[in-house]
């Protein structure tokens, strides 16, 4: 037996188990960056953490729908909007932890970085991709606003890297981990439009998804050590 053909028949053990790992890695992203937030109040660092608490509960959102879905079509669908809508803010929290300082005036304190006047915009965009992925019944619209999120962080990452070079260590991981986001995003919409979710290729998103997150996690954890 191949290996591939091992991991669809455990299918059902792979993703609890991918998801477990995604999930702990942003759990311990979150705990340090909030830690680190609490003692530096740097607001760049509170959106990054947003960013990784909303993975997180992207992916357990995702667990759930694993398990509700071959049971009810009602619940598999209100999970599915949830899985969009949690996926798409952290990649907009991960875009806006570094373009605040062109949006907010030094000035500007907000209580809740979660759920603010200048946050609540990209509320209503994430929830307005769910709603339509749901009514077209896709993920198009998702993958897009993707691609275009991650390809704008890819640039602003090079632009700061260039900018500080070698001061900011952490940069280098952060455009890396940019740039197997893109590779991932774009190969979810390949994968879905052209070779009809194969699901091989789906493991090797999986895969680079999981470097994704290892890579911010040791980023992190360099980072506040320092």
């Amino acid at each position: 037996m191949s290996l591939y053909s091992l991991a669809v028949e455990n299918k059902f053990i792979l993703e609890a188990f991918y998801a477990l790992i995604i999930c702990s890695v942003c759990m311990l992203i979150v705990l340090k960056t909030d830690r680190f937030y609490k003692l530096s109040l740097h607001k760049g660092i509170r959106y990054f953490r947003n960013a990784f608490f909303f993975y997180g509960i992207a992916f357990v959102v995702r667990y759930i729908f694993g398990i509700f879905s071959d049971f009810s079509l009602h619940y598999a669908f209100v999970l599915k909007m949830l899985f969009e809508y949690f996926l798409v803010m952290a990649g907009f929290f991960l875009l806006y932890s570094l373009i605040y300082r062109k949006i907010e005036s030094p000035l500007e304190e907000y209580k809740s970085s979660l759920l603010n006047a200048k946050i609540f915009s990209f509320h209503i965009v994430a929830f307005l991709i769910s709603v339509l992925d749901y009514l077209w019944n896709t993920y198009l619209f998702m993958f897009f606003s993707q691609i275009v999120i991650f390809f704008c962080m890819l640039i602003i990452s090079f632009a700061n890297h260039r900018k500080l070079g070698r001061q900011r260590k952490f940069l280098k991981f952060y455009f890396v981990a940019m740039f197997l986001g893109l590779v991932a995003w774009t190969l979810n919409l390949l994968v879905s439009v052209y070779f009809h979710w194969n699901q091989a290729i789906l493991m090797n998103i999986g895969i680079i998804n999981v470097i994704f997150f290892l890579l911010f996690l040791y980023g992190v954890i360099k980072f506040t050590q320092k």
